[in-house]
């Protein structure tokens, strides 16, 4: 990957910008508002939000309000949404995206996800509810107002009982961070064409503080987050670092112009778990 815009094709044959702009957490209008325009203005083409996030209206008034003034046509703009897990289920999915689609006033969607698995700690059934699910995703999918669907937060158990669909997820978005790989999980997608995206690629500001990881950023001429972000990317993952700070929205996307070398991409994958949250989507 050379560039911002440079896309990865998922399994369905859409492609996918190969770093995507966050927005968990900013639930201030405003703040949302002006966080996705500076990362539109700065060069992103890949925004992230969900229903949970609460910012929905907000993504998507930046987002036309940005195409309005001919700075980019829709299709060059990649916009996730997800449908949140108190609203699992056949029916209750397929009315979650419609309220998707009302608050976000876009046409249509590039990727919605099923944002948490079913799991075992609550739901006996949970296998099945997960492909009650996934069908309603697949009727989205097969209506044309999203381009691709897929998973966050789903581990390899909860991915197999929706391996035998004729569609499986084009993507699973878990958390990822220094000393929280999910190597598991991210083997696994990635042996069945399963694009692996990283929330909280940064570990909630506490990977910021690893001395491996100040030291490489030193070596490197690098901002820390940066360090962390061009990991992420040469395993093949898609980050997806958050901000509202236009300087560090900026300084997050400059990525394209080093490269860890193996002996560093080791170190880094080394790093032992030591205060990141690497909670199980089964106990969530």
């Amino acid at each position: 990957m050379n560039t911002l815009t440079d896309r990865i094709r998922l399994n369905n044959g859409t492609s996918i910008p190969c770093l995507a702009f966050g927005t968990y957490k900013i639930k201030d209008p405003a703040e949302a508002y002006n966080s996705v325009k500076s990362a539109l203005e700065i060069g992103y083409r890949h925004i992230d939000t969900a229903a949970f996030y609460e910012n929905e209206k907000q993504v998507g008034q930046a987002i036309n309000d940005f195409i309005a003034t001919g700075a980019a046509k829709r299709e060059n703009i990649f916009v996730t949404s997800k449908v949140w897990k108190s609203e699992l289920g056949y029916e209750k999915t397929l009315a979650a995206f419609e309220k998707t689609m009302s608050e976000i006033g876009l046409d249509y969607l590039d990727l919605y996800l099923i944002h948490w698995p079913a799991s075992y700690a609550f739901d006996d059934d949970w296998e099945n509810t997960n492909r009650e699910t996934w069908k309603a995703m697949i009727e989205i999918y097969k209506s044309g107002r999203v381009k691709a669907i897929g998973v966050s937060n789903f581990l390899t158990h909860h991915l197999k009982a929706l391996m035998e669909f004729d569609i499986i997820p084009a993507v699973d978005q878990i958390e990822i961070n220094p000393g929280f790989l999910q190597k598991d999980t991210v083997d696994f997608c990635q042996e069945h064409g399963i694009l692996v995206e990283a929330w909280s690629p940064l570990g909630r500001g506490k990977s910021l503080e690893h001395p491996l990881l100040k030291d490489l950023a030193e070596k490197y001429d690098r901002t820390v987050a940066q360090i962390i972000l061009r990991w992420e990317m040469q395993h093949d993952v898609v980050p997806l670092p958050k901000s509202v700070n236009p300087e560090r929205i900026r300084s997050n996307s400059e990525l394209f112009d080093f490269e860890l070398s193996e002996d560093d991409m080791e170190m880094i994958d080394e790093i032992e778990p030591y205060g990141n949250s690497g909670h199980s989507p089964d106990q969530a």
